[in-house]
């Protein structure tokens, strides 16, 4: 692994700080790394993985679609993503029907914010502290954590305004006649795993409806069940206008998409948007046979499941060791927020040596977000881990 090391340090930009390891190959929630030695995947690529890796539905469909087409220009139609739309429509929160293909979450996120000014006239976003949306200028814009942000001040575009999470009456003043969209992450991701409270986006729905704003929901490391529902915001029972999905569509494979209602989607115009890769017949077929593969194996049901089994276990952990300040989350989406930085740290690289590989996010945030084919005896293990080495053994 040490030759890959090197490697990556004299030719890769550095903008990633890696855990030191490199992986050869996987097999459902299983990694081996380049000398062999296996693990379990509590990271699943960030919630991309649903169905864990070499997955031979997965796989056989990509090889398949890459044997006939791999990829074509959107200046012609493509069955292949035609067909996705019509698979997403019969999944998607309330009234969302129609779909815009690109490549990534971040792509996602400005298809959307481009939209919501194209249909409403305005030029307000209001979004949230804490968030996380992409890298992207516009996507960039909207993200909170000042470390991302500060380098690039200059590019930003300024008609952003950030209230608190979970504030509803800093919404209320927030939203007005020049606000195009409110845009929000059911569960902040990046930003701790904090899920909205009971009222929140209830709250924001009507106000919207009321002020004549959309409502942008980034689904886009909450969708594809990860949360228990197909989309995290069917837990609070609102319908978005706008809803950004990426990660888990394709199970690996590049995608990003945009969908809202069909009144707000037919706001584009021929010209108005566009990605060359965006919904390529290789990239659509892996994400059919990934939505299809949730349905068959009945996974949505199982996220919710496995993850009322880990809240479990981890809610154990809290009440055993006072360095735990809160577990937090919804299905296989679920964090630990530890006391310390350094601990968090500590806690994740004695896992690794141990075989399993996790995140920490938000600086003390352990973030657990394995396939949706983990088993119990997979997190029991973890959490016996998890044990041990918050009370300082077996690091």
């Amino acid at each position: 692994m040490e030759e890959v090391f090197r490697l990556d340090r004299e030719y890769l930009a550095q903008t990633y700080k890696r855990l030191p390891v490199a992986f050869e190959r996987g097999r459902g929630i299983f990694l081996w790394d380049l000398e062999g030695r296996r693990y379990l995947d509590f990271v699943s690529g960030v919630a991309v993985s649903v169905l864990g890796h070499a997955d031979p539905e997965l796989c056989g469909a990509i090889s398949r679609q890459a044997r006939r087409l791999i990829h074509m220009t959107n200046l012609v139609h493509i069955r292949e993503q035609a067909e996705l739309g019509r698979e997403l429509a019969g999944i998607a929160p309330g009234r969302v029907g129609k779909f815009f293909f690109c490549n990534s979450g971040a792509e996602s996120v400005e298809a959307a914010l481009k939209l919501s000014v194209k249909h409403t006239g305005r030029k307000k976003i209001v979004v949230m502290e804490n968030s996380f949306h992409g890298r992207t200028l516009g996507a960039l814009s909207a993200t909170w954590k000042p470390s991302y942000r500060e380098p690039f001040k200059a590019l930003l575009l300024p008609n952003f305004q950030f209230i608190p999470f979970n504030d509803l009456s800093s919404a209320e003043k927030a939203v007005d006649e020049e606000t195009a969209a409110v845009m929000v992450e059911p569960i902040q991701g990046e930003g701790g795993v904090r899920v909205a409270s009971r009222e929140f986006l209830p709250g924001l729905r009507k106000l919207c409806l009321e002020r004549g704003a959309l409502l942008v929901l980034d689904e886009v490391q909450t969708g594809m069940g990860r949360t228990g529902r197909w989309f995290a915001c069917e837990h609070w029972r609102v319908e978005p206008d706008i809803v950004t999905l990426a990660k888990g569509l394709a199970g690996g494979v590049p995608i990003g998409c945009t969908g809202a209602t069909p009144e707000v989607m037919d706001s584009f115009k021929q010209g108005d948007h566009g990605a060359t890769f965006g919904g390529n017949p290789l990239a659509c077929s892996a994400a059919l046979a990934v939505i299809r593969a949730i349905k068959r194996r009945k996974l949505v049901r199982r996220a919710e499941r496995m993850g009322r089994y880990f809240m479990r276990a981890l809610r154990e952990l809290e009440e055993d060791h006072p360095c735990v300040e809160e577990v937090r989350g919804k299905g296989l989406m679920l964090g630990m927020e530890l006391d310390q930085e350094e601990r968090a740290e500590e806690v994740l690289l004695g896992a690794l040596r141990r075989g399993f590989l996790i995140n920490v996010t938000a600086g003390k945030v352990l973030r657990f977000l394995p396939p949706l084919v983990v088993e119990e005896a997979h997190i029991d293990a973890l959490v016996s881990t998890l044990d041990e080495l918050l009370r300082g053994r077996g690091g």
